[in-house]
């Protein structure tokens, strides 16, 4: 079977379309992980290593082919996708910008298929550095202005535009775009109001900023403020994380949950707590950067998810954020107990500064978490809460110079790699 199947893969660049989609159809079962002839797709599998080159180069320009074809090849991508063998292979420069570009057109219709593909790529922290820097070639201006054209994701399932634009070509940074794209897809599917949403709905790509804002690069590119649209021609700055708040408490599970890890991971960078937790009517730098932009007010947005429809006394009612007060008695708590958890452990991050606590304390964040306690019947994140509670209520410790030491057992120490700024101790 195995050498019946590797007979096979020369036909995926065969010059008759149709025997390359016939030749894929039959591989593609053999992709998934549990397949015990998947080996033939990775390196060192016993093939050449041309000839192992040559079935993923093959599969990569499969999906520029014709929607059936090429709905096949994404798929077999994504199934090889979470081998660390194929890393380097998958995420070579042209690729990348590919998958960014299609992701990016409206017309694509396996535009979603990219995003889960571009989402597993990401999870290698190389793959994600090289994403805060990838430019993408557009028509800017197209067709109208403020819009663009992505030339690269021109293939067989997404045909260029008649007649082709002639606007200015220039390249942009992918992320913005990305990021942009993420936030109409949504906005596009509550618009439509359909039971069975029409077009790319995108929402892998939340887990494609979670992955990058893993890295300190994908950290920064969130905490500096940019051009509120993405070609850059607004004069006015926004943080491109506050794009993003607004999804905690969104339908998918995907969606909320790449979004609170990306809360989550840019909350590590303690220096961007105060801009963070702000308002927006306070301007907030974020260093190294030294541009000023409106708070982004996170807080409402990962209390939410843990606030439940308890009714509070007017004494603590009135520290609430305004959109967790007077709660609807149908208010659900985040369903996921590992979506709790990460807005659980996002607090306690915002909570390792003494800023972040007194901000915590005269906002709620105690009343909310200590109702949360009470029906949480998950053990990891009532711990988590407990050690949450321990911060909130705990003596602070005195300020001395280049650190802070509270009894909750945090220090925080002034040093200049935020990765290592926060310890435990």
């Amino acid at each position: 079977m195995e050498d019946q199947l590797r007979e096979l893969l020369p036909f995926l660049h065969d010059r008759n379309p149709q025997v390359r989609q016939i030749a894929l159809a039959n591989l593609l079962g053999h992709t998934a992980k549990e397949s015990p002839y998947r080996k033939i797709f990775l390196p060192n599998s016993g093939l050449q290593q041309t000839q192992d080159n040559d079935a993923i180069r093959d599969l990569k320009l499969l999906c520029r082919e014709p929607t059936t074809t090429a709905h096949d090849a994404f798929r077999a991508l994504i199934n090889l996708s979470d081998s660390p063998l194929l890393a380097a292979p998958l995420s070579d420069a042209p690729f990348l910008i590919f998958l960014a570009s299609y992701i990016l057109n409206p017309q694509s219709v396996l535009a979603d298929l990219a995003a889960m593909l571009l989402s597993n790529l990401s999870a290698s922290p190389s793959v994600a550095q090289t994403l805060v820097e990838l430019k993408v070639p557009v028509v800017a201006d197209y067709p109208v202005p403020g819009a663009y054209y992505a030339t690269q994701s021109r293939c067989g399932s997404c045909p260029a535009p008649e007649p082709y634009p002639t606007g200015t070509n220039k390249d942009v940074l992918a992320l913005p775009l990305l990021l942009e794209a993420f936030v109409l897809s949504a906005r596009l599917q509550t618009e439509a109001k359909s039971e069975k949403p029409e077009g790319s709905q995108l929402h892998f790509l939340a887990s494609v900023f979670a992955n990058v804002s893993m890295t300190q690069p994908g950290r920064l590119f969130f905490l500096t403020p940019r051009p509120k649209d993405a070609l850059g021609t607004s004069t006015e700055p926004e943080y491109p994380l506050a794009k993003l708040l607004a999804f905690t408490e969104h339908p998918d599970t995907i969606r909320r949950g790449g979004v609170a890890s990306t809360i989550k991971n840019c909350a590590f960078h303690a220096a961007a707590h105060r801009a963070l937790l702000a308002p927006e009517t306070e301007l907030v730098h974020v260093p190294p950067s030294t541009v000023p932009s409106p708070g982004m007010d996170a807080l409402p947005y990962i209390l939410l998810p843990l606030a439940g429809p308890e009714e509070f006394d007017l004494e603590d009612q009135e520290k609430l954020p305004p959109a967790l007060q007077l709660l609807p008695p149908t208010k659900k708590r985040e369903p996921d107990p590992a979506l709790r958890l990460i807005h659980v452990e996002t607090l306690l991050l915002l909570c390792t500064t003494r800023w972040g606590r007194e901000a915590c304390r005269a906002r709620g964040v105690y009343e909310v978490v200590r109702a949360a306690h009470l029906v949480e019947g998950v053990d990891k994140v009532a711990e988590a809460v407990e050690r949450l509670v321990v911060l909130l209520k705990g003596d602070e410790g005195p300020e001395r110079d280049g650190e802070e030491v509270s009894g909750s057992g945090i220090r925080e120490v002034e040093d200049e790699d935020e990765d290592s700024r926060i310890e435990e101790v």
